[in-house]
């Protein structure tokens, strides 16, 4: 009797990839609950609840001026975990204590991607030194991926294409459209879901890197 094999998938991936594939990609989208915050009361809530997560992913938005040299105040902060993303409206609240609260907490890990300019803007609203935070642009190198794009290391790590039609659009809007919650809830949603993927990869090492010329 001959035994029987067990043959192993290896995910490929690519150290840098092409950005003209992931037109023909099929669309990436958060589909769970989107919260939008708007009052000091419903942040406390929102951020006592976000505290019980050990990883929270992280992103912001800002109205694009479209003049040389200006720039607008950051108008919304997005912070999710795998089933819920909360939208922090900064242009209404400020930025209130207790985002600070969740901004320098060290108990739950903050995922985004490219943090540095994410920071700077912040605390241009209120200074506060951020604490306990993670930026992929460095981890995914642990895979050798060269990309620092969300949409590029969004294709590269799951063949799907995560939209940018909504980034330029009014971020200091009185009422946010179903879009652009969709749009901003993904962007956060998708850096933590992309941690978890290299977590997995970089565990298991069931992967395979192209290197691109």
């Amino acid at each position: 009797m001959g035994e029987k094999g067990t043959l192993t998938t290896l995910k490929t991936i690519f150290d840098k990839y092409d950005k003209n594939a992931i037109a023909e990609l099929p669309k990436e989208q958060f589909e769970g609950r989107v919260i939008v915050i708007q009052s000091p009361g419903e942040a406390q809530r929102a951020v006592d609840y976000l505290l019980t997560f050990p990883h929270l992913g992280i992103d912001t938005e800002t109205r694009p001026n479209f003049k040389p040299g200006g720039m607008n105040p950051v108008a919304l902060l997005q912070v999710a975990t795998l089933k819920t993303c909360f939208l922090f409206r900064l242009n209404i609240l400020g930025l209130p204590q207790c985002l600070i609260r969740l901004l320098t907490d060290n108990s739950s890990q903050k995922i985004g991607l490219s943090l540095h300019d994410d920071w700077a803007q912040l605390r241009r609203r209120t200074l506060f030194e951020p604490r306990n935070y993670l930026d992929l642009q460095d981890y995914v190198k642990r895979l050798g991926i060269e990309d620092m794009s969300l949409q590029k290391l969004y294709a590269n790590l799951f063949h799907k294409k995560i939209s940018k039609t909504q980034r330029l659009t009014n971020w200091d809007a009185d009422v946010l459209t179903e879009s652009q919650k969709r749009y901003a809830a993904t962007d956060a949603w998708a850096c933590l879901r992309m941690y978890d993927e290299i977590n997995d990869l970089l565990t298991t090492r069931k992967y395979r890197l192209i290197h691109v010329e």
